[in-house]
């Protein structure tokens, strides 16, 4: 297991981004950016034995700062939308950035995804990024001290563990925003991915993508993944919430969720033979199928097409500060807040 760290390029204001390389024995390889916390790319063999990065992104920092849709980013301190940029706390009413359509308030802003964090080789197997995020800013309460630590194991798993502590009560969920595609990022499409979610419901939500509240089954609907199927078979059916979203772009309320780290997703690509699995601590995962992507120019020169990545967000319910019938997402002052998602890797011959 080796971690390496190179000078990735410089920010407008001068500041230094620098990427941080994880490989382990069986030649996986993980880099990160202090930008963000970004993963830049994950790098692993496929069936015939060829290096695929599998990741979305952008090979320098212009391209992470002006055409970045949050490819590979650590997004909070509340990951997802905030209905109407407002929520209500303790009798108090939180106004928040609304970055979305002046009304809705997206990723908290993009701050965590757009700052350089420090950063330290915590292990001979990890890296650590840490970052403090000030009281007021965008309109979150307290002063937020957030730690993420990749580590690779040597059995092609990569473990993202999130640590946030406030000195206010404040609504926290930490989440990564890779987009994935198991063909490579040169490929244009993940329609044809096998998925599987371990999520019998989901959260419905209306014309700003903002969750109505309820959670609705997934039986008879484009959203039953229980069973796997490729992503494009019914992307494109005649469903209002498809409609309203252009294809997936929903959270899943992840089966028997109880704190504990459980699968919550599946992902195979029978072109490249890499199969990802998905576990988290977290009560939901946001599937995104890439329905925004518009040719947004990334790694090699390529253009990122709609529906060229899917992202797999571990999160806790979009608008839950909002909905008290969804998993309580508020931390209290001094609490500290842990998260964990595992990524694991394995490539499947013919």
């Amino acid at each position: 297991m080796t971690v390496s760290k190179n000078l990735f390029g410089v920010m407008p204001d001068g500041k230094e981004v620098y990427e941080f390389t994880l490989e382990n024995n069986n030649g996986m390889k993980v880099s990160v950016l202090t930008l963000g916390a970004t993963l830049r790319s994950i790098i692993v063999p496929d069936k015939n034995g060829n290096e695929k990065d599998i990741l979305l992104g952008f090979d320098d920092v212009t391209g992470y700062l002006e055409r970045s849709s949050y490819q590979g980013a650590v997004v909070g301190p509340f990951a997802n939308r905030i209905g109407n940029g407002k929520f209500e706390m303790d009798g108090v009413t939180y106004e928040v950035i609304k970055n979305e359509k002046d009304v809705t308030c997206l990723h908290a802003g993009g701050e965590f995804s757009f700052a350089v964090w420090n950063s330290i080789i915590a292990d001979s197997d990890a890296v650590e990024f840490t970052y403090v995020s000030p009281d007021g800013n965008n309109g979150f309460p307290g002063n937020v001290t957030v730690s993420v630590v990749y580590r690779l194991g040597q059995n092609n798993d990569l473990h993202i563990t999130y640590k946030a502590v406030s000195d206010k009560k404040t609504p926290i969920s930490l989440t990564n925003h890779a987009y994935f595609n198991l063909n490579g990022y040169e490929s244009d499409t993940v329609l044809n991915h096998v998925l599987k979610l371990e999520c019998s419901a989901f959260t419905p939500v209306d014309a700003f993508s903002i969750p109505t509240g309820a959670i609705r089954s997934v039986e008879g609907t484009a959203f039953d993944f229980r069973a796997e199927k490729t992503i494009g078979v019914d992307i494109d059916k005649d469903e209002e919430q498809l409609q309203l979203t252009g294809g997936f772009d929903h959270n899943f309320v992840i089966d028997d969720a109880d704190g504990t780290l459980r699968k919550c997703a599946y992902a195979f690509s029978a072109e490249s033979g890499i199969a990802l699995y998905a576990y988290t601590t977290l009560p939901g995962v946001q599937f995104y199928a890439g329905n925004f992507l518009e040719g947004e120019i990334g790694k090699g020169g390529l253009p990122m097409q709609k529906r060229s990545g899917f992202c797999l967000e571990t999160q806790y319910y979009p608008d839950s500060p909002n909905k008290t019938q969804f998993p309580a997402c508020f931390a209290e002052a001094g609490e500290e807040v842990k998260s964990e998602t595992v990524f694991t890797f394995e490539t499947v011959k013919d």
